[in-house]
């Protein structure tokens, strides 16, 4: 269901507990599924007191104004791009400035790698805004999570869902690591083609389009791209989009079609024959193989 409180422009969804009973049980979903989640801009008067905690790990991340958290009668301040989670049962209260209101992205979660988020030492922790942050990136894969859900309830909207949320706390937990693809020096025109190639996986780029993009004509692009790799750029991209293929067959329960497009490959069965011409295999056949 979707939740309505009073802040404009909020968003909220709340996921039936009959949902989170069957898929709380799914092995991609074991180790962290969401319960709760939502955005509240501009969230005046919000507050939020729990003597007896909750049942499952909160988040709350704000990317604008400013609040509070307090913990064993310990208030602290949060500020602009700051974040804190809360362990399950433990009593707390939390609530917007008066002065300037907290945004804030916010969910509940629980798992068996919840607690992995947890810091008990100190609860505020900070996100840096430096230029490798990569703070927009990290607002849209909360967003991406977000409007999944507020989709519907499927089973592919769920696992994908709470898998990216798994990606989320990830990239706030581990800061530097997130960081790194900012950090990637590219010292050439080919690794610089790959990285274009790794970010657009859901497009159907054109060896022109690749070639412009690094300011080579497509002739010498394809001499230097083969010199290298051994491989002609556009077979390259393909095996990427491949590879990134693999992963959703063996970590999601997406149809066939949907992984497809995922890696923007409009024509489901054309996106068959080239990765079993891959794989050796079809997606349906790779993903019944036992892995590791």
């Amino acid at each position: 269901m979707i939740k309505q409180e009073g802040f404009a422009g909020q968003r909220s969804v709340i996921i039936p507990k009959i949902i989170l009973d069957e898929i709380s049980i799914l092995p991609a979903c074991q180790q962290l599924h969401i319960t709760d989640i939502g955005f509240y801009p501009k969230a005046e008067h919000h507050q939020r007191i729990r003597k007896k905690g909750s049942k499952q790990y909160i988040l709350i991340y704000c990317i604008l104004g400013s609040g509070w958290l307090s913990i064993n009668g310990v208030r602290k301040s949060v500020n602009q791009n700051q974040y804190f989670v809360i362990p399950k049962n433990q009593p707390h209260s939390y609530g917007s400035s008066l002065k300037t209101p907290w945004s804030i992205y916010w969910v509940h979660f629980s798992g068996n790698l919840a607690n992995e988020f947890t810091d008990n030492q100190n609860h505020i922790k900070s996100i840096p805004n430096t230029k490798e942050a990569r703070i927009t990136d990290r607002i849209k894969l909360f967003e991406e999570i977000l409007q999944n859900l507020e989709m519907g309830f499927n089973k592919e909207n769920l696992i994908y869902a709470n898998i990216c949320m798994l990606h989320f706390l990830a990239s706030i937990k581990y800061i530097d690591q997130f960081r790194q693809v900012k950090n990637i020096k590219v010292t050439d025109k080919v690794e610089s083609a790959v990285l274009y190639m790794r970010e657009n996986l859901n497009k159907e780029l054109s060896l022109k389009s690749i070639s412009g993009k690094i300011g080579l004509s497509p002739s010498h692009f394809s001499l230097i791209f083969r010199e290298r790799t051994g491989r002609s750029p556009m077979d390259y991209f393909i095996k990427l989009k491949i590879q990134a293929a693999c992963q959703y067959l063996d970590h999601t329960n997406m149809k066939i079609k949907n992984i497809a497009n995922k890696v923007g490959i409009e024509d489901p069965y054309y996106f068959s024959r080239i990765f079993k011409r891959t794989m050796g295999d079809s997606p349906l056949q790779y993903r019944k193989k036992l892995k590791g």
